[in-house]
């Protein structure tokens, strides 16, 4: 039995249709597993393609998956790593997103390094200002990414503080806590000096392991979070959860050096947006680290 809704069924096959110019149906679907917001399956198209789709659920928020597309479009033009492509996508709630079928496998020799290189090539494709053409998501939580010029502007005022405000409303974070963080706000054109020598680039924006597919022709980008911000975002994101293998960082740091400074605190700064993400998604013990990255950074 299908457990991919009629509805998103019917709609997929009418996309299809539409992009192809001829019939087009699912032949059946095989869940696929990994993701955290949104059910998954693998499509089998009656003449013999295959495609991956996603799903909402009620609680989608409105547009995800349209931002979705517009990310990995982004990603894809860059032409640095493997992007799936968007296939077909329905912005409104619940809405779906249909993306090419990119067989997972083991990486080839050398994948890794080849992942740091692509990284930076990626992040060479700059931008004037810092921000996005509208918002987005991170997870499912809103994303804010009205241009500035001021990089630790932004980082306050996009980032940080809408996160925070969101954890202390669901009453996360005692008063002496809070006055921490109130610090750190203050200080950050101090902790993030120096953002002005990288300038804009394109970030993936949520990058963890998890988002990064491994097929046999080497690492794909998914599920990004795109905006232009500084480069280091996705190295901190990358290092937060396990980390990536020794020979990525390498490598990434041998295309394109860090500016000193970027461990611990840069660093600390960066990670603390994902770690208050995870507070407002998941709540548990991610208040914890959020302190504790809070620490490194001196406050």
């Amino acid at each position: 039995m299908s457990r991919v809704p009629a509805g998103v069924r019917q709609a997929v096959e009418a996309a299809l249709e539409a992009r192809l110019g001829r019939a087009a149906r699912v032949a059946g679907d095989a869940p696929v597993g990994g993701g955290c917001i949104s059910p998954a399956a693998r499509l089998e198209l009656a003449d013999g393609d295959v495609a991956f789709l996603k799903w909402g659920t009620a609680g989608t928020p409105p547009g995800l998956f349209a931002a979705e597309a517009e990310s990995l479009a982004a990603l894809r033009a860059a032409r640095a790593l493997p992007v799936p492509e968007v296939l077909a996508v329905a912005g409104d709630a619940p809405g779906w997103i249909l993306l090419e079928w990119l067989e997972p496998g083991a990486p080839p020799r050398g994948g890794a390094q080849e992942l740091g290189r692509g990284l930076a090539a990626l992040h060479a494709v700059r931008a004037p200002r810092f921000g996005w053409p509208r918002d987005n998501f991170i997870g499912s939580l809103p994303q804010e990414n009205a241009w500035a010029d001021d990089w630790p502007g932004f980082w306050r005022a996009r980032r940080l503080e809408p996160q925070l405000g969101r954890a202390y409303a669901a009453g996360h974070f005692p008063a002496p806590e809070r006055r921490r963080f109130d610090a750190l706000l203050e200080a950050l054109p101090d902790r993030l000096a120096g953002w002005e020598q990288d300038g804009a680039s394109l970030v993936h924006g949520d990058l963890w392991g998890g988002n990064v597919h491994m097929t046999a022709a080497g690492a794909a980008l998914i599920d990004p979070a795109a905006y232009h911000g500084q480069r280091e975002v996705d190295l901190a994101m990358s290092q937060l959860f396990g980390g990536f293998d020794a020979a990525f960082y390498h490598a990434y740091r041998e295309a394109w050096p860090l500016q000193p400074g970027y461990e611990p605190l840069r660093r600390a700064v960066y990670q603390l947006y994902y770690l208050l993400v995870h507070v407002n998604l998941f709540g548990g013990g991610y208040g914890r680290q959020a302190l504790a990255a809070l620490a490194t950074a001196g406050f």
